[in-house]
């Protein structure tokens, strides 16, 4: 059997579920290809699904959409590629009955512009695999005993499987029209690690962890046939090498489920009872009652499936238990018809955005790179193009807030301060009908006037802005669709027994406040609980912020220094130089629920005015007194804890610990000013 050998392939949708466990099978199996994944970062895709891939040379991720020609041109071109693997699409029927024109511009439009891009290549491209869909068969008798083939008629029932046909019909043109080496995939049911929790087997395995009902559409009784993600992976490998142009191969399996069934078999693992935890739903507009392929054309290329769904189960149960936050908060994904997600304003790029990132391996760190806001056409000329983001931001005469507008004229982010208060709904309300942004960051909030002591005597004015007012913008961005990226604060806890000073053990992200001491920490608290419920907000809890700005009265650095005596003891912090422009990066990647804004790690204020007179001041002396010394000086308590920052590591892996960021973001630059204005 002839093997088909690629030498550049580009993978579209490779943050998503399914490619990125191929991108990672051909990325660890086949060294000399070079690989370069495209995904625009949508809800349902992460840079986590493709961590196994990061340091490995012949990987690289562009941040883009299909949708965007110059974009496709000028990677095809550049990059050389001779192979496309295309994933990318919308998949979640529930929200192609919400939100069919996505599904239209996603599945068709992009699937055309990809294939446009082809023929301008002219011959370059050697492979084109399309993925496609069980679904675009439509329904199979409950009786038939023969599994749908690859030369069935197409009858599709709903608005996502429409689109996959639609897709598929211009997939079959462009190879018969202009030649291009195309082959199609149609395939069942896939589950596994990494899935986005929409999807039947990932919700029903959360919400079993939280003790929730499991929602089953109808009476349960509709079949499906499920294949474990690593033999899907291994299916496209063997695709990609032996499957011959023109074909379509269909990736199934004979072994079916009803999906009560599945709801069942999940209901054991976990040692639930079924009748008690199973609850029937309404049914979706059409549910189709069977989807049965014929699989023998794949089987003759070499390939079968070898995971039983004993074991797949188990271990997609375990890969759920071991990382429960890895999709963050998805409480609107485990609702029985989800929607929301599919909300304007909430996507991570959009037709023709100029914004691109591109992750490449060089040396031994991986660098991000975010180009200007001009697009590259297919020549490599420049050519203006408006950014596809706009910020509305709150505080602007605050520190962060002003810090944000500097990040976004620097990235080419189009942005406005709000004018309205925040305790003002209408005034809100004005502000999103006038700016109409893509995200809203609030960087407002009463802090105190020097410090947290004045709002012990100021309590409505620090209620009215930190609760109030906080409450009304998240809730004016539900009502509009609009992710919310508010600032908060880590000042809500303290070193307790089971998390102990020098332990290690820091505070995670869905641990409860313990620390009231101060009526500023208290309304924080209060507010971060009540956050929980709205579903488009992501919480940053920053902490004794710090920047490279080393005569800003509210960098804690200038603080402490300023100080007479200071305590010595290790906390959490925020470098804000580096944290602040990876929040615009979260706010890109639709990141919500609560996340320890921190860099990994603590550091004492012995150890930071160390560093102060090692770089700034060579004679710079302090004296140390104790907490309890220290109360007696202040109104209100303060919090001293660490707060594990592994969620925020994970997501991105290039952030420095404490210690290595206040070296490089903030000692180092000053050293060098320091040295030069001595001379």
């Amino acid at each position: 059997m002839t093997m088909y050998k690629p030498k550049s392939i580009l993978i579209t949708g490779a943050a998503g579920f399914i490619a990125s466990h191929v991108a990672n099978r051909l990325i660890r199996n086949y060294p000399d290809y070079k690989i370069v994944v495209l995904d625009k970062l949508d809800y349902c895709s992460s840079l986590k699904n493709l961590l196994p891939s990061r340091s490995s040379p012949n990987f690289k991720f562009v941040k883009g959409d299909i949708a965007s020609a110059d974009l496709v041109n000028f990677l095809l071109i550049t990059e050389e590629i001779d192979t496309i693997m295309h994933f990318a699409a919308q998949t979640h029927v529930d929200n192609s009955f919400g939100n069919s024109f996505e599904f239209t511009k996603n599945n068709i439009y992009g699937t055309h512009v990809l294939l446009e891009a082809c023929k301008v290549a002219s011959g370059q491209i050697r492979r084109f695999i399309h993925v496609s869909t069980d679904e675009v068969y439509g329904e199979t008798d409950e009786d038939a005993v023969v599994g749908n083939h690859e030369a069935s008629q197409l009858l599709p029932t709903n608005p996502y499987s429409a689109t996959k046909a639609g897709a598929e019909m211009l997939v079959m043109a462009y190879g018969r029209s202009y030649g291009l080496p195309v082959i199609t995939t149609r395939g069942n049911n896939v589950y596994g690690p990494n899935q986005f929790p929409e999807k039947l087997i990932p919700k029903f395995i959360l919400l079993a962890m939280k003790g929730q009902p499991l929602p089953i559409h109808g009476d349960g009784a509709n079949v499906r046939s499920y294949l474990y993600c690593e033999d899907v992976a291994e299916a496209f490998e063997v695709i990609l090498h032996h499957g011959e142009v023109g074909h379509v191969y269909n990736i199934g399996t004979k072994k079916e489920r009803r999906v009560i069934n599945v709801a069942q078999d999940i209901c054991k693992l976990f040692s639930l009872d079924p009748d008690a935890v199973i609850k029937f739903v309404e049914n979706r507009p059409f549910n189709d009652q069977r989807y049965f392929l014929d699989d023998q054309k794949l089987k003759n290329l070499g390939w079968s499936e070898r995971t039983t769904w004993e074991e797949g189960l188990k271990k997609t149960m375990e890969w759920y238990t071991t990382n429960p936050d890895w999709w963050g908060d998805v409480t609107g994904a485990l609702v029985p018809h989800p929607r929301m997600l599919m909300m304007p304003g909430i996507d991570n790029g959009s037709s023709g955005s100029s914004q691109q990132t591109v992750m490449t391996k060089s040396g031994s760190q991986s660098r991000m790179v975010v180009p200007s806001s001009k697009s590259v056409s297919a020549g490599g000329v420049s050519s203006p193009h408006k950014p596809p983001l706009k910020f509305l931001i709150y505080g602007r005469t605050g520190w962060i807030g002003g810090l944000l507008g500097k990040i976004c004229e620097k990235q080419g982010i189009l942005y406005e301060y709000g004018k309205g208060r925040l305790e003002e709904r209408s005034q809100l309300i004005a502000d999103i009908q006038n700016v109409k942004p893509t995200h809203v960051f609030n960087a407002a909030g009463v802090t105190g006037r020097p410090n947290v002591d004045w709002c012990e005597s100021h309590k409505p004015e620090t209620i009215r802005t930190n609760v109030v007012g906080t409450l009304n913008l998240a809730d004016v961005c539900r009502e509009n669709g609009l992710l919310l990226m508010n600032y908060a604060t880590g000042c809500i806890f303290e070193y307790d027994a089971e998390h102990q000073e020098g332990s290690g053990i820091g505070f995670k992200e869905e641990d409860k406040p313990n620390f009231a001491g101060s009526f500023y920490s208290k309304t924080k608290g209060m507010v971060e609980e009540l956050l929980n419920e709205f579903e488009n907000v992501c919480t940053l809890r920053v902490r004794m912020p710090i920047s490279s700005d080393l005569t800003n009265p509210r960098n804690f650095i200038t603080k402490i220094s300023r100080y007479n005596k200071v305590v010595n003891i290790p906390n959490s912090m925020t470098i804000l130089d580096e944290l602040l422009p990876i929040s615009v990066e979260m706010a890109k990647r639709n990141c919500r629920g609560i996340w320890n804004f921190t860099n990994p790690g603590v550091v004492s204020h012995n150890e930071i005015l160390e560093m102060f007179k090692l770089y700034i001041e060579p004679n710079f002396k302090w004296t140390n007194f104790t907490i309890e010394e220290q109360a007696k000086v202040i109104v209100a308590a303060r919090s001293n804890n660490e707060l594990d920052a592994s969620k925020l590591k994970a997501e991105f892996p290039e952030l420095l610990s404490i210690k290595e960021s206040l070296i490089k973001y903030v000692f180092e630059p000053n050293k060098k000013v320091h040295s030069n204005g001595a001379a």
